[in-house]
């Protein structure tokens, strides 16, 4: 209960101090949607008969609005300048105030990408079923929780580099890549799509997008929870060795 309550009062706290920071947020908002937004205009130039593809492209930018993580900024920063010392010493785990920033700017994202979602919806004459929305809500939320945990996995890395900016970008291009965002991943080689549906990547952006856009109803909701097993151990892992060496060098 204590532990919701500090979480609580972080989004609060987040969510008051990036209101006042309103055309970064936008930026944030249009670099979101870019990728999303390229991958429409070609494939559905190249299928322009097939309505899913505009659906399916609608619903990844939803879902990439709602689950961008910015830990390379939010929390490596406080390593580099050394204010996670600060963070270290307060009564309560650390993890909260990076969940708490996360969760707000997350939220704002949404709201401030809401219009664009649907006035593409619109422009492009898509709709969505109530059933493949809900049904995609709980993927959307494992969505969020994967690439939360494999974005702090990567910003982890500036214990050690002052590169970690390029760390994550390298993950960043792989997610699109392999997470159905340069194409869906039905549009893949077979070999490619294999190797797509056993990263977690695809479970970050495609499957959830997949379900809600009503052209898969199978959630795989246990390889989605497995990935975030898998994440939670190696996060947990490698920020045990980071605060050692950061501690230790007298941070």
């Amino acid at each position: 209960m204590r532990t919701l309550t500090l979480l609580t009062f972080r989004i609060r706290q987040q969510v008051l101090e990036w209101s006042g920071a309103w055309w970064f947020l936008l930026t944030l908002v249009v670099q979101a949607v870019i990728a999303p937004l390229i991958g429409l205009f070609i494939w559905s130039a190249v299928y322009p008969d097939d309505p899913s593809i505009k659906t399916y492209y609608v619903a990844i930018i939803l879902v990439t609005l709602m689950t961008e993580s910015f830990e390379q900024h939010t929390f490596s920063n406080r390593v580099y300048d050394g204010t996670l010392s600060h963070e270290l010493l307060r009564p309560q785990p650390v993890v909260l105030g990076i969940i708490g920033e996360n969760l707000a700017i997350r939220g704002w994202l949404t709201l401030l990408g809401a219009p664009i979602v649907l006035v593409t919806a619109l422009a492009l004459h898509t709709t969505f079923s109530w059933r493949s929305v809900l049904l995609a809500i709980p993927g959307i939320a494992l969505a969020a929780v994967l690439i939360f945990l494999f974005t702090f996995l990567l910003s982890l890395t500036a214990f050690w580099t002052d590169r970690v900016h390029s760390v994550v970008a390298f993950g960043s291009q792989l997610g699109f890549l392999l997470g159905g965002t340069a194409a869906p991943i039905a549009l893949l080689p077979d070999g490619w799509a294999r190797v797509a549906e056993a990263l977690p990547f695809y479970g970050m952006h495609g499957l959830p997008a997949e379900i809600a856009a009503g052209s898969r109803y199978d959630g795989s909701l246990g390889y989605q929870l497995g990935w975030v097993v898998v994440l939670v151990v190696a996060v947990a892992a490698v920020w045990r060795a980071g605060v050692r060496r950061y501690t230790a060098v007298g941070s």
